[in-house]
């Protein structure tokens, strides 16, 4: 029986506490707090994480993957650290809706890239179907002209198992092609 440590990552309101609640085999614990002020990407959004969410997941073969998301904002960042301690992965999501989701994809592989150079990353990209572009390709361009080698990138929605699982399958495989 193993355990995996995975991290989940981005802006506010890219699908992160949502994400780890869809594939959580627990009920998620989670840091949310009331907005004091509204968040000009996301008028919608009513809470944000200040410290983290945590689930898990028990694979059919006993295996556990523990699932940590972060704060989005930056003014939360001490907890980037503290959660990336003995991580093994770390799912980027990143929201199309948002004014700029390819200066987001820079800031958080710039500022997870100690983390990302000996560990497994891949990218979600969720509210695609608000805001189509930029497309999957896009993205994939973007990390070949910052010289990053071929990450996996998917379109996903953060409330769907099926999407999060396909993630998390990508992580897992890139650790070990024999899973």
């Amino acid at each position: 029986m193993n355990d995996y440590k995975f991290i989940f990552t981005g802006p506010t309101g890219s699908g992160k506490t949502t994400a780890v609640a869809a594939i959580s085999d627990i009920e998620v614990v989670n840091t949310e707090a009331k907005l004091s002020i509204p968040d000009d990407d996301h008028s919608e959004k009513k809470t944000l994480t200040v410290g983290l969410d945590y689930g898990t997941l028990t694979l059919e073969n006993k295996d556990k993957i523990h699932l940590y998301g972060t704060p989005g904002q930056e003014r939360f960042d001490f907890m980037w650290e503290i959660l990336t301690e003995g991580g093994l992965g770390l799912i980027l999501l990143l929201d199309n809706s948002r004014a700029d989701p390819i200066e987001d994809m820079h800031f958080f592989i710039n500022t997870f890239k100690e983390f990302a150079n000996s560990n497994r990353l891949v990218i979600g990209v969720t509210h695609m179907d608000i805001n189509p572009t930029p497309t999957i390709a896009s993205y994939h361009k973007e990390l070949e002209a910052m010289a990053i080698e071929k990450l996996p990138v998917f379109e996903v929605d953060a409330r769907r198992k099926k999407d999060i699982s396909t993630l998390l399958q990508a992580l897992l495989y890139a650790l070990d092609p024999g899973i």
